[in-house]
């Protein structure tokens, strides 16, 4: 049954056929096979959806839609270029610092894109920046939006591998400041070498001025984190909390949104969401077939047998969570995935919330390689250019974030430094 249902999968991969569609006519193929009842589809698939932390995927799709409707997206842009627009490189570096301050709301890398990308790349080409690699460093950094808490793939990886999603949430900020950090000391020191970006100061705000003017914009994730870090909500109710908060500011106090408007990101959002949903729901009928045939047992019986010790198991998992991204979506392979991989890690003395980190930096990396990258898709259509134009200059970027990955991987305080200081008993 296996062997059948992944030869469908990757014959529809082959076809071109949408990820969600090929695994699940893999899962039903392979129940034919098994010769089992069809109501095990219907069964499967439903629970796979019916977790009440996946609640938050569609809240937080919609608070990304609504912030960048509302004038909240303009307004982090000119506050992070009050920071650090004032240096050579400083309109690159703008992009990277506001698409960590949006991950830290919207959840989504694909929502980052569109929000920060519409103001954004039209600007670092006006100033001279090629389009194809401004569209690259928007992609890129909009890839922190799943990595800084709070993150939709976190979620999943949570729900999958029975692991608290408040402790990745914490975890996932050292890893998020990580590669924050790395991008901008590396466009900045990029941007020196090409002589682009000597005028990037122009039209900058002060700190002040830019810090008042995007103070509701700022709140926010402090209201987000903040509820969910001191235990005033949980990170699926903080989800409707970014909404409400979001709309009110969008509607009332930015006043940027009108009531037509609500129609369009509601229709946008619901899309998005049922994308995602219907993913996640054939994939956890294919994590279940699989399961029940013995196929997670028998590859971390053949890890263990192989890669003797963690470091050559991380190595090794890496190498192969890098390809997969490239081929498969980032929330069906962490469902399918985490339940395989994260026993093996814990037999080898893992902390499973430090390779959930691994897990979701390394297959978010599959949304900036081709042929399958959904951000290098949202940047393309913002910066109006074909893929394949982009991809020299991506490379330079997805090396800095494998500097990063490597970094994340062998140095586990990154990632667990911060959540054993808030849980320590």
């Amino acid at each position: 049954m296996t062997a059948v249902m992944l030869t469908t999968m990757v014959l529809c991969f082959a076809l071109t056929v949408s990820v969600a569609v090929s695994i699940g006519l893999a899962s039903i193929v392979g129940i034919q096979v098994a010769d089992a009842h069809m109501l095990i589809s219907v069964k499967e698939m439903f629970n796979s959806i019916n977790k009440f932390p996946l609640a938050a995927i569609p809240f937080f799709i919609l608070a990304g839609n609504i912030m960048e409707s509302g004038g909240i997206s303009r307004r982090l842009v000119e506050f992070a270029k009050s920071l650090v627009g004032g240096v050579q490189g400083g309109l690159p570096m703008t992009c990277v610092l506001t698409c960590m301050i949006f991950a830290a709301v919207s959840g989504s890398s694909v929502a980052t894109t569109f929000a920060i990308g519409t103001i954004l790349i039209p600007a670092l080409v006006k100033v001279g920046y090629p389009t194809t690699w401004a569209a690259s460093l928007q992609a890129t950094s909009a890839e922190l939006g799943v990595i800084i808490p709070p993150s939709i793939p976190m979620i999943l990886y949570g729900v999958s591998a029975e692991v608290s999603v408040g402790e990745l949430f914490i975890a996932g900020i050292g890893p998020g400041i990580l590669i924050g950090l790395g991008l901008m000391l590396f466009v900045w020191v990029y941007c020196r070498i090409k002589g682009w970006g000597k005028n990037d100061g122009e039209g900058r705000q002060s700190v002040g001025k830019a810090t008042m003017k995007a103070s509701w914009a700022l709140l926010m994730p402090v209201i987000i984190l903040g509820g969910i870090y001191g235990g005033v909500f949980t990170p699926t109710e903080a989800s409707a909390v970014a909404v409400f908060y979001s709309l009110i500011v969008g509607l009332l106090i930015y006043r940027e949104i009108k009531l037509p408007d609500l129609l369009v990101i509601l229709r946008k959002s619901v899309l998005s969401s049922a994308v995602i949903m219907f993913i996640i729901a054939n994939a956890g009928l294919f994590a279940f077939l699989i399961t029940r045939a013995g196929v997670p047992d028998a590859i971390g019986h053949w890890l263990q047998d192989v890669l003797k010790s963690p470091t050559y198991f991380l190595l090794g998992v890496n190498a192969a969570l890098f390809f997969i991204g490239m081929f498969i979506e980032t929330s069906a392979a962490i469902i399918v995935l985490a339940p395989i991989l994260a026993p093996v890690a814990m037999h080898f003395g893992i902390d499973p919330v430090h390779f959930g980190m691994i897990m979701v930096v390394n297959l978010a990396m599959g949304m900036i390689t081709p042929p399958f990258g959904v951000n290098l898709f949202a940047a393309c259509t913002v910066a109006r250019i074909s893929l394949d134009r982009m991809v020299k200059d991506l490379i330079p970027f997805v090396l800095v974030i494998l500097v990063c990955l490597m970094i994340i991987t062998y140095v586990p305080v990154v990632s667990l430094g911060l959540r054993d200081l808030v849980y320590a008993k």
